[in-house]
């Protein structure tokens, strides 16, 4: 096939402007979204820190995945869905800070629970004897 067998009007020749097919002028709307919104936060750091962090119950693997998920949608113009994905991320992240604050608070109570409680009682403990068990569970009543 060769050039020669196409047909074009003579004011229409390849990688020129055709305009005798040419169409009216029209408008054109460009769709920016809601202006007057500010676009779904990510909570990527945080989640970052959460997971990196203890990582209970992989609560903030979970949280960083959805603000992975909230960040593709925000780039990818679906702020609904990126508004969700933003949600469910910050209540992981809630959840997962929370395990992170309360696991090494309740290791710190009983440390200092336990020692109060050797502090005030008579004597040692023979916890390896033939009561030991019974020495030991004489800790942990008042």
């Amino acid at each position: 096939m060769d050039n020669h067998s196409y047909n074009f009007p003579s004011d229409c020749t390849p990688l020129t402007n055709c305009k005798s097919a040419r169409k009216p002028a029209g408008s054109t709307v460009v769709n920016m979204g809601n202006t007057g919104k500010n676009p779904p936060r990510d909570y990527l750091v945080w989640s970052l820190c959460n997971t990196l962090y203890v990582n209970f119950c992989c609560l903030g693997f979970m949280a960083l995945v959805y603000s992975i998920k909230a960040r593709d949608q925000k780039t990818q113009g679906n702020l609904q869905l990126a508004q969700e994905c933003s949600d469910k991320a910050k209540w992981y992240n809630i959840l997962a800070a929370g395990w992170n604050m309360l696991i090494p608070l309740l290791a710190v109570v009983l440390l200092v629970l336990l020692l109060v409680h050797l502090g005030s009682s008579e004597g040692s403990f023979d916890f390896f004897g033939e009561d030991g068990f019974q020495n030991f569970m004489k800790l942990f009543s008042w």
